[in-house]
């Protein structure tokens, strides 16, 4: 009988048009979306941002998932800081995620 791994929590931002979207704009033409993206590829290169990217709807916005070695607080006060988000670009939620399946060693 095979071994499930124990189920993980890990932290998910969700992130939506904030009041500076320009709807009907292609998200990668947005102004400061590319700080947007600067800021997340810091966290990613830390180790500490497992996946990340915008879903393939327009004006529909995206979501990063932590690796389990970051807390709550360290990942709202980094997307707190998203220069993305504090020109109105995004708004960001974060959520727990009970990541109940995966594959050994595959980390999220």
């Amino acid at each position: 009988m095979t071994t499930m791994p124990a189920p993980v929590v890990q932290w998910v931002v969700f992130h939506r048009p904030g009041p500076a979207w320009q709807p009907g704009v292609d998200f990668r033409e947005q102004p400061g979306v590319r700080e947007h993206v600067a800021h997340y590829r810091t966290l990613h290169g830390q180790g500490k941002l497992a996946l990340g990217g915008p879903f393939l709807l327009p004006d529909a916005g995206g979501l990063m998932v932590a690796t389990p070695d970051i807390t709550q607080a360290e990942l709202e006060a980094f997307a707190a800081a998203d220069p993305a988000v504090q020109a109105g670009l995004l708004t960001f939620e974060v959520r727990p995620w009970y990541v109940a399946m995966r594959r050994p060693g595959g980390g999220a």
